[in-house]
């Protein structure tokens, strides 16, 4: 009777398993690979790998397409075997990830090693994330925000807050502990309100110094300790544009690696119409004006090099399609149109 339970309970698990989706058991793997040590050296072995050079992700030209490559372990052997001081490097790769065929994923940062040397044998530059997310697919876009931030989080956090001694990182990157007090950290990311305003028939868009000419997107900032995401929309909307928002409602969240790991929370805010002449915090704002429709759809069409003009004026533009303000802007969009 006990066999035949056995052999029972056998062939369930065996279905259960059959049953998981790609995505659970492959979260299910990933877990594992952060939590073995020895799991996790052993996929370093035999993984892909993406590379950073001071948190610049890699990339190569094809036609007009930019790609971001996987290196096979054997490659980056092969590579960071022109670097006699590299032997080590794989060690220092952070998990981000598999295939659905658990082929690990690692992004590993270079800086210490000459640029140009991989440069050149890899046929493709190492470019400014900011650029990068210009111009790469879609979806190698969070790939390498993600990457990026931990990478950064990792350089950061060398040492504990708390004694002040060295902190060793795990493997998979998924944590780094401090060797003479054994307190753990993990990475944290930042969340961030990012609000785009209407009045019921325009929308509100600003820039900042910093932006590129002519590129406006919506209202951001980083919610205060005990806020909820409600109340650092309010405050927020309140503080660069002084306006005082009547609804909201979320939209979608995203991950954005600047100015490090940040989960920026998407909303759309809705203030009344009698009441949305702008007063801009002019110490956080460079420039808020409101949009009516057939300006938005313009802008969305344009790209930052067709913005300027022979006159020497720039054109407004808007974030790339990766950005979570772009997905804002064209829910804006769709239900003016409909």
């Amino acid at each position: 009777m006990a066999a035949v339970y056995q052999a029972l309970h056998r062939r369930a698990s065996s279905l259960l398993c059959r049953f998981h989706s790609t995505y659970v058991r492959k979260m299910r793997y990933l877990n594992k690979l952060k939590e073995d040590d020895s799991l996790c050296r052993q996929a370093q072995t035999s993984g892909n790998f993406y590379l950073f050079h001071n948190l610049s992700p890699f990339l190569q030209k094809a036609g007009k397409k930019y790609l971001v490559p996987q290196l096979s372990a054997a490659e980056m052997r092969r590579i960071l075997a022109k670097f006699p001081e590299a032997e080590q490097w794989m060690e220092k790769s952070v998990l981000i990830g598999c295939s659905d065929e658990h082929i690990p994923h690692f992004a590993l940062d270079l800086g210490a090693l000459e640029k140009s040397v991989i440069e050149s044998e890899l046929q493709g530059s190492f470019t400014d994330l900011r650029k990068a997310l210009f111009v790469v697919d879609g979806k190698d876009s969070p790939l390498l925000a993600s990457a990026q931030s931990l990478l950064r989080w990792h350089d950061s956090h060398q040492y504990c807050s708390k004694t002040g001694q060295p902190t060793q990182k795990n493997p998979a990157g998924s944590k780094r502990v401090c060797q003479a007090s054994g307190i753990i950290y993990y990475p944290q990311v930042s969340p961030v309100v990012i609000t785009l305003v209407s009045d019921g028939s325009r929308c509100l868009l600003a820039r900042q110094p910093s932006f590129p000419p002519g590129m406006f997107t919506a209202l951001s900032g980083f919610c205060d300790v005990g806020e909820n995401v409600e109340e650092a929309v309010r405050r927020e909307v309140a503080e660069e544009v002084g306006l005082e928002v009547e609804s909201l409602r979320y939209s979608a969240s995203q991950h954005w690696p600047f100015p490090s790991g940040s989960l920026m929370l998407g909303c759309h805010a809705l203030v009344g119409a009698q009441q949305a002449e702008i007063s801009m915090d002019r110490l956080e704002l460079e420039e808020a004006r409101w949009f009516v429709l057939e300006e938005i759809v313009e802008g969305l069409k344009r790209e930052p090099r067709s913005s300027k003009q022979d006159d020497g004026s720039i054109l407004p533009w808007f974030p790339p399609k990766q950005a979570i303000a772009h997905q804002l802007i064209w829910e804006w969009v769709r239900e003016q149109s409909a």
